[in-house]
């Protein structure tokens, strides 16, 4: 009997390999649209481009007029713009009525949820309510949003819907409102994956590793950590000492050096087959560290998770200070 188990679950990861290698031009790219959010720069901006290249009506979401106009400038005149802010629901509603009339009885064959921040990242005892606020209303609360706007015409197309979420929302890799609004957008894009499975919509969901980025911009990173120590309590201060700020850099240097991946086009790749492709996949984990490091830790006994993450963490200078 088992062996006949085992048997079938050869079988099964065969064909689950298989099917993911398929030609993607299986889908004619001819009137078909796609919406994508967070295209002023990074993956929203290049995936923008590279699926005007492939012959889909594109329509790009930018926050920015400047970031609009250079889109613009560097793709077709078949690719269209639109000014979008995905904190502001009128906004979204907007837009998705300017879609609906754009797409018409087609509907909407891709919607792609990339717009992202990270938002403040330094130790929860650091920050208040208001840091976290931002990178939950764009990452979880933004995302499910335009989703739940744009979703009859997905429905009407039998289309497919892909959320960039992060390794950071299947293992807490760093301190801040990031982690929990990425483990939200995960939780999100599982549910509804399932309840669009009766209306033929395929859910992806595509898990970056740590990409040179705006979103990753150490410089700003570190600015924003330092404007935040500049305004804590002397307690706090004490606890963590003042050679805190140099050591936590150093450490975060070398984990960049380490894990960083600067080809973008892998994460855009995912996005291709996510839309293109008979057969997508439910998940798709991109970048080396995401495959050989945060992937396998995250399947780790929590022991094991917090004495490699503790690894990056700076010693505490005087942790029971008053």
């Amino acid at each position: 009997m088992w062996h006949h188990f085992v048997l079938w679950l050869i079988v099964i990861f065969i064909w689950w390999k298989w099917r993911g290698r398929e030609n993607l031009d299986e889908v004619d790219p001819e009137g078909k649209y796609i919406f994508i959010t967070g295209c002023d720069s990074g993956f929203g901006k290049l995936a923008a481009m590279t699926f005007d290249r492939r012959g889909f009506q594109v329509i790009a979401g930018c926050l920015t007029e400047k970031g609009a106009k250079e889109l613009k400038e560097e793709s077709s005149a078949n690719l269209q713009t639109v000014q979008l802010d995905v904190t502001n629901s009128d906004n979204i509603k907007q837009v998705a009525e300017q879609v609906k009339k754009e797409v018409g009885q087609r509907g909407l064959w891709g919607l792609i949820n990339n717009a992202g921040v990270m938002g403040p990242s330094a130790p929860t005892d650091w920050l208040r309510i208001e840091h976290f606020r931002a990178p939950i209303e764009i990452n979880l609360i933004g995302l499910i949003n335009v989703t739940l706007n744009m979703l009859p015409l997905l429905k009407k197309a039998k289309g497919r819907i892909v959320n960039v979420t992060s390794v950071g929302g299947i293992l807490a890799i760093c301190s801040g409102g990031y982690c929990p609004s990425k483990y939200g957008a995960e939780a999100f894009t599982h549910n509804l994956r399932q309840d669009m499975k009766p209306f033929g919509v395929e859910v992806s969901c595509i898990q970056p590793g740590l990409f040179k980025t705006d979103l990753s911009d150490r410089v700003r990173v570190v600015k924003e950590k330092v404007a935040i120590w500049n305004s804590l309590p002397p307690t706090i201060q004490r606890q963590y000492g003042e050679h805190y700020l140099k050591e936590d850099a150093k450490k975060k240097d070398k984990l960049v050096r380490l894990c960083q991946n600067s080809d973008l086009s892998l994460v855009v790749r995912c996005m291709e087959h996510a839309i293109m492709s008979k057969y997508p996949k439910a998940y798709y984990s991109v970048g080396t560290d995401a495959k050989f490091l945060w992937i396998p830790l995250s399947k780790m006994p929590t022991f094991i998770q917090d004495y490699i993450l503790m690894k990056n963490k700076v010693k505490l200078f005087n942790p029971n200070s008053e």
